[in-house]
């Protein structure tokens, strides 16, 4: 029986993802983006929530396109607030335009969003080596700097908290238990 980290449940969609996604360093700027947005969605709720409605998410934010979502109207935000394949909040809802907006806006300055976001990390993840699952922080420094720095160009739904999933789901950050069996080293990938 392998061993996974403490949060994954019996569903075979949390397994795949823990097993496939989560940690696996992303590097395409728009895939990048998503995880982002899908983060903010989380707020107050469980991953394993937004896990469910990813592909309504994508559907609805055409494939979170950030040229496309950018200039969402009024009535595409009214459709998105009365689809009930995603989260409904007004606020989340927004945030995406906001984030495609902020988004485009940071790569006509930086250059591809992935660059500027793996320059947090020097350009490699970050490999943490905890015991338990309890030994895992919400935030840390580099999710403060990070959120600042996102909040500083006009992202939103980008705590520390946020943005420390982020890290951890983009594969900035390993935090895969010691004694799980996708700890970097234990297995090939």
């Amino acid at each position: 029986m392998l061993h996974r980290c403490g949060w994954v449940n019996t569903d075979p969609l949390y397994i795949r993802y823990h097993d496939e996604e989560w940690g696996v360093p992303v590097r395409d700027s728009r895939k990048l983006f998503e995880l982002l947005c899908l983060e903010g969605a989380q707020a107050g709720l469980s991953w394993y929530t937004i896990l469910k409605k990813r592909e309504a998410y994508r559907v609805a934010f055409d494939g979170f396109d950030p040229g496309t979502v950018s200039r969402y109207g009024e009535e595409k935000l009214e459709e998105l607030q009365n689809n009930p394949g995603i989260v409904r909040n007004r606020l989340k809802i927004r945030s995406v335009v906001r984030n495609a907006q902020a988004y485009l806006a940071l790569e006509k300055e930086e250059g591809p969003f992935s660059d500027w976001i793996w320059a947090f990390t020097g350009g490699v993840p970050l490999v943490n080596h905890w015991t338990t699952q309890g030994d895992v922080p919400g935030r840390t420094e580099l999710s403060d700097r990070l959120s600042k720095a996102l909040q500083k160009r006009g992202f939103s739904f980008v705590g520390s908290t946020i943005c420390y999933s982020f890290l951890q789901a983009a594969g900035l950050i390993d935090d895969h238990v010691e004694t799980c069996f996708k700890r970097t080293g234990l297995i090939e990938e």
